[in-house]
């Protein structure tokens, strides 16, 4: 299909430049239901006669919906941009890309979503899709899956399909509980997770900022450790690369240990580690739920980050796996392939 693709965008340009306008309507129609004329034109940032133009014939081909809401994707259209997707990505080159990248870190498998996280905000629902369709792949028998907290996991969640077999997979957090939000809790992601995937799942009573002492005395308790022997059995690790500087505030950690953090030029977090750009461990906190060496023997790691300002942290956590699975967006990769 590549070749066919290439000797068509030689000989008739024209068409896939519509092409790609066209689905890029579609897919801001269906992130966006119910949309006025107006404020898609606005996002696009074309024309609103071009639009109109481009939503007569859209329509006219059943694809979309009209009426006083806004415009509404049908489920024709729908299941277009779905079609489309593997050849809109082979026209923005996201192929060669996902090649440079891995060329570049080293590591076995690299996903990449066109656009950029930073600046619209919509290309988390295809950076989640990907993550969610990749993970589902992954499935087998009895599988046992760890996922830690955060936004890009909840959205990881709630893009995974529902599934009507029981396949006997089990959900289990990966670490404890950090932040005040309860969608973003890794206990919360799991529970969802599993309903989509008719398994079973565990909780982790337990706090990722708790002291030093009191993570001490809890490593002892009988449910703990039960959650922390299921977690060393996962064949999957689904996980959100962090940046040292925001997790930082996330676990509440002291100015002293903030300001050692930025000396050291660490660049990313995980697992309760600080690392530098080379993946080097520059501070060490003891945590709850999964551990360096852990993370080091799961089969399956798939890690998810986007934007150019989680460039560094995947670069120094991709130091680390070399089996790392790699789900990332253009954003995170033009600053990577930057890099020096």
């Amino acid at each position: 299909m590549k070749e066919i693709i290439n000797i068509q965008k030689r000989i008739i340009p024209e068409a896939f430049a519509t092409l790609e306008k066209r689905y890029d309507i579609l897919r801001n129609i269906l992130l966006l239901q119910p949309i006025g004329r107006r404020a898609l034109a606005n996002r696009l940032s074309i024309g609103e006669r071009i639009v109109r133009s481009e939503i007569d014939f859209l329509k006219a081909q059943d694809l979309i919906e009209v009426n006083a809401a806004g415009m509404m994707i049908t489920k024709d259209g729908e299941l277009l941009v779905d079609q489309l997707k593997e050849m809109i990505y082979h026209l923005k080159g996201i192929g060669a890309l996902q090649e440079q990248l891995k060329k570049k870190l080293q590591i076995e498998k690299v996903y990449i979503v066109p656009g950029n996280i930073e600046n619209d905000e919509y290309v988390i629902s295809d950076l989640s899709k990907a993550t969610s369709r990749i993970l589902e792949g992954l499935l087998v028998e009895n599988s046992i899956i760890g996922v830690t907290g955060g936004h890009t996991m909840a959205a990881v969640a709630d893009e995974m399909l529902q599934q009507t077999k029981n396949r006997g997979i089990t959900i289990v957090p990966a670490r404890g509980g950090l932040g005040k939000t309860m969608e973003s809790q890794a206990n919360t992601i799991a529970a969802k997770m599993a309903s989509k995937l008719k398994g079973n799942y565990h909780l982790f009573h337990a706090s990722d900022t708790l002291s030093q002492e009191a993570l001490e005395s809890i490593l002892h308790d009988p449910e703990i450790k039960k959650i922390n022997a299921l977690i060393k059995q996962a064949n999957i690790l689904l996980f959100g690369i962090g940046r040292a500087d925001k997790m930082a505030e996330r676990r509440e950690l002291s100015l002293e240990t903030k300001r050692l953090l930025k000396e050291r030029k660490a660049v990313a977090e995980a697992f309760g580690y600080y690392f530098n750009r080379e993946g080097e461990i520059v501070h060490e906190m003891k945590t709850v739920g999964i551990n360096l060496e852990g993370f080091k023997d799961v089969p399956n790691t798939i890690g998810v980050a986007g934007g150019p300002n989680k460039a560094e942290a995947i670069m120094a956590i991709s130091k680390i796996k070399k089996d790392l699975i790699l789900v990332t967006d253009e954003g995170a990769t033009m600053e990577i392939l930057q890099q020096k």
